[in-house]
């Protein structure tokens, strides 16, 4: 029999058999590795253990230490909710079940009603199934076959999915009784799953189209280990007391009105006060960077849609245009087409460059009604917004600026772990010279460097102008979330025929950098509160310090005490109700104020005050003046 050889991650090399399957290279590297392999890419290709190796190729085996395996894991343990849904159920019929990030989720069309009651139930049927250690078995299918097969099940979403394919052939998998309609790959058997767990259950369109009947969507997680587990578990239990919409009622940040309309923020003053003393900063920070301040209208005419490409590429996003004046016009779904008229409303010349322009502009896009979420995901929001246009040979020195600005933003709003990654040239369907392309790569790989940024590479990531740099931030248990991009864009000064006098008396095309710090202040917002679980540092807290009498007749005192504070521009209130002063302590500190400054008959006759903080207790007794510069630094630190 012939030989093949297997190149391995490290570029080490193995010969083996032709025909040998990936379990058996797993096993010739080593009984470790073997038992905890899970899947593999073949040339770069998800397939099973069980796939033979016929030809040359390179080999990497996916265990659940990587995000490829883990997905694989999550992926098989759906398909093991499924059987065990069906099993208990016999007239559901199932749809799609993907992994998704920190877990998987199945879709069912089910003539009663799955519950949350049900999830323990369908558990411990998923951990009976196994226990039995049934094998996943890859089969192939001609199209028509499958498609009868499945309509002779009753399974009539799967005979849909197949005829939209329109595939010759569909790969089918089976685990104990169960069979689905998948590409795979899956793990060797369902032994594997033992660390897995249902969290909850909601209703999602078919295909998230809401004239499409509505399903049951069963979300669950699972992990390689059951202490991976348990921890996750206890992360999920410390998001949901952190959780934004609830806190925002809580706190009395903002709310939804469903009757004005669906994914539309209203700030109540406390959340607008946050929201203000981060848009200032933002804006003072600008100023001091070199940016100018811009102000664009809500709506444009389509031709300007036209131009930009929206109305090409992304108007399933866009709202239905209005008629002014016989003419189409449509709210903005971007601000970028504005700032480039902008531009080109006064010749240009090199010396102008890098040109600026920042705004905190209000965009909107259409979002389907299941994927709506709070803050997180809306229909209406501000994008702090930016775009820069500088020559090429000044690109390098000016995306070295912006990473800089941007750790400088993120840190001061109390972010201190990063996840960057440097998206590239996408495989199709991208426009450009790959010179070009290399050359733009080269300069933000090399204003990480500079920054001292550690980067991965998302391979193919890029928009199809240009590359761009992601920035996701991990919040204080742990999660990530995408935040800041910069993407560089040589498309878009093409489209609009931008121009500049270079120094040598040529017409040159300038490049767009598009770059946003916060991204959707809504969703920014939204991550703060659950960074912070609603406890604002003190120099975003709406209410920095509360002062609570112990009798009536520190009340005069206590008004002095406010006024003087709030001169030196600080957000005090004054309880004065005539309670205990514990009870005022608990709507403190339930209100998460960082200050509680206790006054009683002995206070306000010495001209002190005590002081208590929301979570370090209580601080003494201070002066006045100790209390007026502590506060005034805290603020000034952005501790």
């Amino acid at each position: 029999m012939s030989l093949i050889k297997v190149t391995l991650p490290d570029g080490k090399a193995k010969e083996l058999e032709s025909g040998s399957t990936v379990l058996q290279l797993a096993q010739s590297i080593g009984p470790r590795l073997a038992q905890a392999a899970l899947a593999a890419l073949v040339d770069g290709k998800p397939c099973d253990l069980s796939a033979p190796l016929t030809a040359d190729c390179q080999v990497a085996i996916l265990t659940a230490a990587s995000p490829e395996g883990l997905e694989v894991l999550r992926h098989s343990t759906s398909h093991l909710m499924a059987a065990a849904v069906k099993a208990l159920k016999p007239g559901v019929r199932v749809t799609i079940g993907p992994a998704v990030e920190d877990g998987f989720y199945y879709d069912f069309d089910s003539p009663e009603p799955i519950s949350e009651d049900d999830l323990a139930a369908i558990e411990g049927k998923m951990r009976e199934l196994a226990g039995r250690k049934d094998a996943f078995v890859r089969s192939e299918m001609p199209a028509d076959k499958a498609i009868a097969l499945f309509e002779a099940q009753g399974e009539s979403y799967k005979a849909e999915i197949i005829r939209d394919l329109k595939a010759p052939v569909v790969s089918l998998y089976q685990v104990g009784g169960f069979l689905d309609l998948c590409r795979g790959p899956h793990v060797p058997d369902s032994g594997r799953l033992k660390a897995f767990k249902l969290l909850q259950t909601a209703g999602a369109y078919w295909r998230g189209d809401e004239k499409n009947k509505m399903l049951t969507r069963v979300y669950g997680t699972a992990f390689a280990e059951q202490k991976e587990l348990d921890e996750h578990l206890l992360r999920l239990e410390e998001a949901k007391k952190r959780d934004h919409r609830r806190l925002g009622k809580e706190l009395d940040l903002f709310s939804f009105q469903e009757e004005a309309g669906a994914g539309l923020v209203y700030w109540h003053p406390k959340g607008a006060m946050v929201r203000k003393l981060a848009e200032d900063f933002w804006r003072d920070e600008h100023i001091k960077a070199g940016y100018g301040f811009v102000v664009s209208p809500h709506i444009g005419r389509a031709h300007l849609w036209q131009t930009s490409g929206h109305l090409e590429n992304y108007k399933e996003s866009m709202y239905a245009p209005m008629q002014i004046d016989e003419q189409d016009y449509y709210l903005k779904p971007m601000n970028c087409p504005f700032h480039i008229l902008m531009y080109k409303n006064s010749p240009r010349s090199y010396r102008e460059l890098p040109l600026r322009m920042a705004e905190l502009g209000t965009v909107y896009r259409y979002e389907r009604s299941g994927t709506l979420h709070g803050l997180m995901r809306v229909r209406g929001f501000t994008q702090d917004d930016s775009h820069i246009f500088v020559t090429e040979e000044g690109l390098a020195e000016e995306i070295g600026r912006v990473v800089k600005f941007i750790r400088h933003i993120l840190s001061s709003f109390g972010f201190s772990e990063f996840e960057v990654y440097v998206a590239t040239r996408p495989k199709s369907g991208s426009i450009g010279e790959d010179a070009w392309w290399e050359k733009a790569i080269g300069a933000l790989k090399q204003a990480l460097e500079a920054a001292d940024w550690p980067y991965k590479i998302d391979e193919g990531g890029g928009a199809f102008y240009g590359p761009k740099i992601d920035f996701r931030i991990k919040d204080s248990i742990g999660r990530t979330w995408q935040c800041s991009t910069l993407q560089v864009d040589p498309n878009l000064p093409e489209r609009f025929k931008l121009e500049y006098a270079a120094a040598d008396g040529t017409r040159k095309r300038p490049i767009m950098l598009h770059r946003a710090l916060l991204g959707s202040l809504e969703r920014f917002f939204g991550i703060l509160i659950e960074h912070y679980g609603g406890a604002f540092p003190m120099w975003l807290a709406p209410e920095q310090a509360r002062i609570l009498t112990i009798t009536n007749r520190a009340d005069g005192a206590a008004m002095a005490l406010q006024a003087r504070l709030k001169a030196l521009g600080l957000r005090v209130d004054v309880d004065l109700e005539n309670e205990k002063l514990g009870a005022k302590v608990r709507r403190a500190q339930l209100q998460k104020i960082p200050y509680m400054l206790v006054l009683g008959d002995k206070e306000a006759e010495a001209g002190t005050v005590s002081v208590r903080h929301r979570s370090l207790g209580d601080q003494g007794v201070v002066s006045a003046a100790e209390l007026e510069a502590r506060l005034l630094k805290e603020v000034a630190d952005k501790a």
